[in-house]
C-alpha cells in the first residue's frame, strides 16, 4: 500500500505533505473485511461478563475519587490541582460512563444492572444522578449516537469539523484572531457548542416530523428549552449550590470553591476538546460526499478511514484519554464496553493491515496539530466517493 511519511515531510521546513497516492475501495475485499470484523465482535460478545462490569465500576470509582478529592481541597485556596481533579471527574461522567452506557455498550453484558443499560441511564429523574451535565441526554442520543455515528464524515454529520468551521476557514480574519476564535470555542465548547447543537438537532428532529421550521445554532440562544434543560441547571449546581455548601467554613472557602469550579470547567472544556474534536479531523482523515451505498463492508471501511486512534494501552493512559483513544474500534462497533475496546484494538489494527485498510494511530497532540490546520484552513480533509478512497499519509 503506497503511503507518504507526514512526519518526515513536515520536519523539512514545515511544508505541506504531499497528497496520498490513490487506493480504490473496491480493490479491498470489503465483504471479507466485514466478515472477519463481525466474527471478532461475536467472539468478544460471547466472553462478555462480570469483568466488563467490574471495569466500568472501577472507571466510575476513579472518576468519583477525582471529584471527591477535588472538592475536599478546593475550599483551601484557588489551585490547579483541585481544578484538574474536578475536571477529570466531569470528563469521566461524560466521555467514559455516559458515552459508553448510552451507546448500549453494556446492554448485552450478562448481569448488568438496569441503571447501567441505555434504557434507564440518565432518563427521567435519573438524569440528575447519572449524568448531570450541560448536555441533555436525549439530545445527545439523537445528535451523537444516531447522526454522528451513522453519517460519519458526511454533511449530515453534525460534528464534521471542516464543514462547521467553513466560515472561519474562508474568512479574511488575521491568523492570530482566527487562533483566538478557536481558543475561545475550545475553552467553552461544552456550553457554546455541544449543549445548543445537540438540543438543536433533537428539536429539529421533532420539527421535521411536524413540518416546522428548522432551528440554527445561533437561534438556539433564544430557545427557552436550552436555558431550562441545559444551561441554568448545570450552572446553578456547580457555580452556586456547590460553593454555598462550603459557606459554613467561611466566605473565603465558598469563594475558593467557586473559583476552582470555574477553573475546572475551563480545564474540562479544553481536555474534552483535545480528545474529542481531534478524532475525525486532519489532512489524512476522510469526509464523504455521498451516504454509504454498498453495505456493511463499506460502512466499516468508512469508520476506519474517517477516524483516528491515539495511544492505547493501560487503564490509566485510557482514563486520561477519556477512553476516546479507541475511536476506530468504537466507530466500527459503537455498542461495546470499554474493556472490549481494549481487547479488540490489536486485532482490529492487524485486520486493517492485512486487508490494506488505512489505520491511523498517533499522539493526541499530533492529532491536535492536524485538526488545527483544518480549522484554520491550512489543510483540507480528504474527499472521496465510496469508490475512490486514498490511503492517508502516515497510515
Amino acid at each position: 500500500m503506497p503511503t507518504t511519511s507526514t512526519t518526515a515531510s513536515m520536519s523539512e521546513g514545515h511544508r505541506t505533505p504531499p497528497r496520498p497516492a490513490p487506493l480504490t475501495a473496491r480493490d479491498i475485499d470489503l465483504a471479507g473485511f466485514a466478515r472477519e470484523l463481525d466474527a471478532l465482535k461475536r467472539e468478544l460478545r460471547s466472553e462478555a461478563g462480570q469483568p466488563d462490569l467490574d471495569h466500568l465500576a472501577k472507571i466510575e470509582r476513579w472518576g468519583r475519587l477525582c471529584t471527591a478529592a477535588g472538592y475536599a481541597t478546593a475550599w483551601l485556596a484557588p489551585n490547579p490541582l483541585s481544578a484538574l481533579l474536578l475536571s477529570q471527574g466531569r470528563l469521566t461522567r461524560w466521555a467514559m460512563v455516559a458515552h459508553h452506557v448510552s451507546h448500549r455498550g453494556y446492554d448485552h453484558v450478562p448481569g448488568v444492572p438496569e441503571e447501567r443499560t441505555s434504557r434507564s441511564f440518565a432518563t427521567g429523574g435519573r438524569r440528575w444522578r447519572d449524568w448531570f451535565d450541560w448536555i441533555d441526554p436525549q439530545a445527545w442520543n439523537v445528535e451523537h449516537n444516531r447522526l454522528h455515528h451513522y453519517r460519519l464524515g458526511e454533511l449530515a454529520d453534525p460534528d464534521l469539523v471542516e464543514a462547521n468551521l467553513d466560515w472561519l476557514r474562508a474568512s479574511d480574519l488575521p491568523r492570530p484572531l482566527r487562533m483566538a476564535v478557536i481558543a475561545f470555542f475550545a475553552s467553552t465548547w461544552k456550553w457554546t457548542y455541544y449543549a445548543p447543537n445537540t438540543l438543536r438537532v433533537l428539536l429539529n428532529d421533532g420539527a421535521q416530523r411536524e413540518g416546522g421550521a428548522p432551528r440554527t445554532l445561533a437561534s438556539m440562544w433564544g430557545e427557552r428549552a436550552l436555558w431550562e434543560r441545559c444551561l441554568v441547571p448545570y450552572a446553578a449546581a456547580h457555580f452556586v449550590l456547590a460553593p454555598l455548601l462550603f459557606l459554613p467554613l467561611g466566605p473565603a472557602a465558598a469563594t475558593n470553591v467557586l473559583v476552582n469550579s470555574m477553573l475546572a470547567e475551563w480545564f474540562t472544556n479544553l481536555h474534552s476538546f483535545l480528545v474529542i474534536t481531534t478524532n475525525h479531523a486532519g489532512e489524512d482523515m476522510y469526509a464523504f460526499d455521498e451516504p454509504v451505498s454498498e453495505g456493511k463492508g463499506e460502512f466499516y471501511f468508512r469508520q476506519v478511514v474517517g477516524s483516528t486512534n491515539f495511544r492505547t494501552g493501560s487503564d490509566f493512559n485510557d482514563f486520561l484519554h477519556g477512553f476516546l483513544n479507541y475511536q476506530i474500534e468504537h466507530h466500527v462497533f459503537p455498542d461495546m464496553s470499554m474493556l472490549q475496546y481494549q481487547r479488540m484494538q490489536p486485532a482490529v489494527k492487524a485486520l486493517c493491515e492485512r486487508y490494506g485498510v488505512p489505520y491511523v494511530q498517533e499522539s493526541v497532540f499530533t492529532r491536535l496539530r492536524k485538526t488545527l490546520a483544518v480549522m484554520l484552513g491550512d489543510a483540507d480533509m480528504l474527499r472521496a466517493t465510496p469508490n475512490e478512497v486514498a490511503a492517508p499519509s502516515g497510515a
